[in-house]
């Protein structure tokens, strides 16, 4: 491929999908977005839906930027590394058919999510917004920690930030140890009675959003709750705890968080930086350079010019190349 090669990037996410679309070296970039999540069926994330949504940002974008022709994508999917199967297997031969793309990159989100925040350095990255992952590299393979959902991991994200805050609310609430007036007073005004809560909770397919919505309020009571302030600082052992699981032991690494509680400020990013400084003594605390959508723009790019250099990894980042449809 030349440096000319028009590209595809592309973030999936669970608010929706977002796409560029441009051509190396000339700096024309067209942006298209969907609210729509794309769906998963029991053969995880569906490629037709998928392609439903993407063609028609991808045609409208094309147009644009002035791109002829697509020479190379990278398709960045939440739910990559345990959902993907049906996209591995289909999305390439979709992207050819459709648009003549014979090299793509289908990459897990908190592959992206790295690349945006660190490029193709050593090091770690703990993407952290309603869930929680933690992704590092030595650039010869992938390692992640954590990723496991509301209900089973995710420790340290908004949905166990917020559902920590609920506990200490509904503590307060029984008069047991470990509660917290003020943040039973903000449950209340957030979401009613809380002996109604469980009911209101329970049901919602939506649930670790829900909880996650009650993380800013955590925060917010920190400065003069110590109850609030402890859940920060335990989120904070949990981000690092994740971040060094996987970040690589030796050189000169640097480590990063992205997502949403990166907006949430010194309550939760001074204890974290603690933390990150006794946790990984040998790496280099650095802002994120830019989000998961910036990620998947980089890996695209690289691979249009042949300048790809991200290690392999069939479930977090598979390169299938052709000659096109």
């Amino acid at each position: 491929m030349t440096g000319d090669s028009g590209f595809l990037a592309v973030d999936s996410g669970g608010s929706g999908m977002r796409v560029v679309v441009g051509t190396v070296g000339r700096g024309g970039l067209a942006r298209r977005e969907s609210r729509e999540p794309v769906r998963t069926s029991d053969r995880g994330i569906d490629p037709g839906h998928l392609m439903e949504q993407l063609v028609p940002m991808v045609r409208a974008s094309a147009a644009e930027a002035g791109v002829v022709r697509l020479g190379a994508a990278a398709v960045g999917a939440a739910g990559m590394a345990s959902l993907g199967d049906a996209l591995r297997a289909e999305l390439p031969g979709a992207l050819g058919r459709e648009f003549g793309i014979g090299h793509v990159a289908l990459a897990a989100d908190a592959v992206t999510a790295y690349v945006g925040a660190l490029g193709a350095r050593p090091g770690a990255v703990v993407a952290a917004g309603t869930g929680l992952i933690a992704i590092g590299t030595d650039l010869t393979r992938w390692r992640r920690a954590d990723g496991w959902g509301h209900l089973l991991g995710d420790c340290g994200s908004g949905a166990w930030i917020g559902r920590a805050g609920l506990e200490a609310a509904l503590r307060a609430y029984d008069g047991r140890p470990g509660g917290s007036a003020g943040l039973l007073e903000r449950a209340e005004e957030l979401f009613g009675p809380v002996r109604g809560l469980p009911g209101q909770l329970y049901p919602r397919p939506d649930r670790p959003a829900v909880l996650a919505s009650f993380a800013p309020h955590v925060a917010a009571c920190s400065d003069n709750d110590p109850v609030a302030a402890d859940i920060l600082r335990a989120a904070a052992w949990h981000m690092a705890d994740s971040a060094a699981a996987v970040c690589p032991a030796t050189g000169e690494p640097q480590v990063a968080l992205t997502g949403g509680l990166s907006k949430m400020g010194a309550p939760l990013l001074v204890p974290l930086e603690e933390e990150f400084a006794k946790r990984l003594p040998q790496a280099r605390q650095v802002s994120a350079a830019g989000d998961p959508l910036q990620g998947a723009v980089r890996i695209a790019t690289d691979l249009a010019t042949d300048g790809l250099t991200l290690p392999s990894d069939e479930a977090m980042l598979c390169v299938v190349s052709g000659k096109g449809y």
